[in-house]
């Protein structure tokens, strides 16, 4: 009976653990206004989250393959921006929104898709995500706070990057800058930067950067952090970069796997 009991527990946790406040929002073709059903879904959505747990919110804006470049990235930029108007006339803390992004178009091949019209569908979409506060376990935190301890770990969750890139975007710049002034008041923080990658098959270790095309990625993505961070002033003597492959994935999906982390050495 105990054996029995305790597998349905196992159960029970490893499927609230799947749970991801994550929620999709499909648009019509060239458009970027709601219809009132997708209004719905936005706002039923806020309604099942609740707001004061609520670390940060990330807006992703795509669109199918059809159209030309600049013109994808402006209609993604766009559908991003109507849900987070949609958050901000629903009462929600605009400051919790800290990535709203057009990625423009998903690149498909027609000739390999088997049901494209429903393919391209999908493709014209926002994703929008909901981070809890510290919903990654004990002494993983998503913001230097103050009373860190040796061992404690903080991912970001805008501080990720492009698929095969190592170069840092303006959002994660952003962060970054607000990491460098929280370092310059508290100078006994030592840490290691820690780089991670997605989307790499297991018999390799790590992935291939696209610019330098060694399969160092994970290194270069934490060598760009330090290196960014010591152009803000921040001492090369506090810090130190490992790269750590896809070893530890978060389990949130590929974007939040080409990431860095940083774990407290010495206080």
């Amino acid at each position: 009976m105990n054996i029995c009991r305790a597998l349905f527990l196992f159960i029970i946790y490893n499927l609230s653990a799947q749970q991801k406040p994550i929620e999709t929002i499909y648009f019509e073709f060239d458009k970027y206004d709601l219809t009132p059903n997708q209004t719905e879904i936005v706002t039923n959505f806020i309604k099942s989250i609740d707001t004061s747990k609520v670390e940060s919110v990330q807006i992703y804006g795509y669109c199918d393959d059809r159209g030309n470049d600049d013109y994808n990235f402006r209609l993604s930029n766009n559908r991003a921006n109507t849900i987070q108007n949609l958050l901000v006339s629903a009462g929600f803390n605009q400051s919790k929104i800290v990535i709203l992004e057009g990625k423009g178009r998903v690149v498909v091949k027609p000739d390999t898709v088997e049901n494209l019209h429903e393919t391209r569908s999908k493709n014209r979409r926002v994703d929008l995500i909901v981070v809890k506060r510290n919903s990654f376990g004990k002494g993983i935190y998503t913001s230097f706070k103050d009373n860190l301890k040796v061992g404690d770990k903080i991912y970001l969750d805008n501080i990720l990057f492009d698929i095969g890139s190592s170069k840092l975007t303006a959002a994660s710049k952003k962060e970054l800058d607000k990491i460098a002034v929280k370092l310059q008041t508290d100078k006994k923080i030592q840490f290691e930067i820690r780089g991670h990658v997605c989307c790499t098959p297991e018999i390799y270790s790590d992935g291939i950067d696209k610019d330098t095309k060694e399969r160092r990625l994970s290194w270069n993505r934490a060598k760009t952090v330090f290196n960014y961070l010591s152009t803000k002033k921040v001492s090369k003597n506090r810090m130190s970069y490992l790269g750590c492959g896809n070893k530890y994935p978060l389990g949130r999906g590929d974007d939040f796997d080409r990431r860095v982390e940083f774990l407290i050495t010495k206080i």
